[in-house]
């Protein structure tokens, strides 16, 4: 059943990519999380294609380079035309974000270079929110254009916390996809708003972190997790309810995310075998629609909350015609 439920494709906007309604999230593979098997970690991604998961999302800045690195490994051994390969650029550590034309240019190359390919599938600037909105615009959308018109690239779009910034870029110029995180989960709905613009414009909705960075996973967030301490408690509070009724935050949190369809899929990082054969066995379950009602009244004090991210100043965020920045991010 998994299998058969991975197979049933979704449309990514008007791409023509048909994608698996959950994808495999390849952070892990670059140690962020912790330190992993990179031999398990090949093996988790050959595992996940073969249950019929089919896109596979990275970045340069996963692990500084590893991830892309590792994923390489895996990815050489399969053909190309077994999975759909996304990841990003402008975003290379916690200091360096560098969004100008020839930067995405040689970004692009590099990640290739590590991913055994000569061309992704997509390609999204990667937390625009801590760059200089116009240089986005004006350098590393048209370098975005020139790679898809070069073959590098298929399809393009960009990623962030903050919902306005899709707004702010789609008043200027089209995207093909966008990826958002931490806005479809069982305590952030607040993409739904944004669906019909993006339906409209026939843009593809990827869909990330449908646990909230740890925050609806069953430990719990890692210390750094930058919700408020009311966020967190309420987060606790669900995960508890669920292993009272003999359940598990973390299976509900991500049917709730897949469960939509008008998210063309749900990336869900992990590293291991075992926990994505759990991800996809409860993806192809129904919702229990009782609990789910249950962990929502206990959330809904916090529906919808977020938490700050980025260096566009408030005038921007607000729509304002001209556009400022207001320094480094750190």
């Amino acid at each position: 059943m998994p299998v058969e439920a991975m197979m049933n494709r979704r449309k990514l906007g008007n791409t023509g990519l048909e994608v698996s309604p959950l994808s495999l999230g390849a952070a892990p593979l670059g140690h962020v999380f912790g330190n992993i098997d990179e031999d398990q970690g090949v093996r988790a991604v050959l595992e996940a294609m073969e249950q019929g998961i089919n896109l596979v999302d990275t970045s340069p800045y996963y692990g500084v380079t590893r991830s892309e690195q590792v994923l390489g490994r895996a990815l050489r051994q399969l053909p190309r035309d077994r999975y759909i390969l996304s990841t990003k650029a402008g975003r290379y550590n916690d200091r360096e974000f560098d969004f100008s034309r020839q930067r995405i240019l040689d970004s692009v190359d590099e990640s290739l270079q590590r991913l055994g390919t000569d061309y992704a599938d997509i390609l999204l600037l990667h937390d625009i929110e801590f760059g200089d909105l116009n240089i986005v615009l004006n350098e590393a959308l048209p370098a975005l254009q020139q790679l898809k018109q070069a073959g590098k690239i298929r399809f393009y779009g960009v990623s962030c916390l903050p919902l306005e910034g899709y707004e702010r870029v789609l008043e200027h110029t089209d995207l093909d996809v966008i990826l958002s995180y931490c806005h479809y989960t069982l305590n952030d709905s607040t993409l739904t708003d944004l669906l019909p613009l993006l339906k409209e414009r026939g843009i593809g909705v990827i869909n990330a972190a449908p646990l909230a960075m740890g925050l609806l996973s069953d430990k719990g967030p890692a210390d750094w997790h930058p919700a408020s301490p009311e966020i967190k408690q309420r987060c606790r509070e669900a995960a508890e309810f669920c292993r009272q009724q003999g359940t598990s935050l973390t299976r509900l949190a991500i049917q709730y995310a897949v469960s939509n369809d008008r998210l063309a899929t749900t990336i869900v990082g992990t590293a291991s075998t075992a926990e994505m054969a759990d991800n996809i066995r409860w993806a192809a379950q129904p919702l229990d629609q009782q609990l789910l009602q249950r962990v929502m009244d206990i959330l809904e004090p916090i529906q919808g909350q977020t938490w700050p991210s980025g260096h566009w100043s408030q005038d921007v965020m607000n729509g304002s015609s001209t556009f400022k920045w207001e320094g480094s991010p750190f």
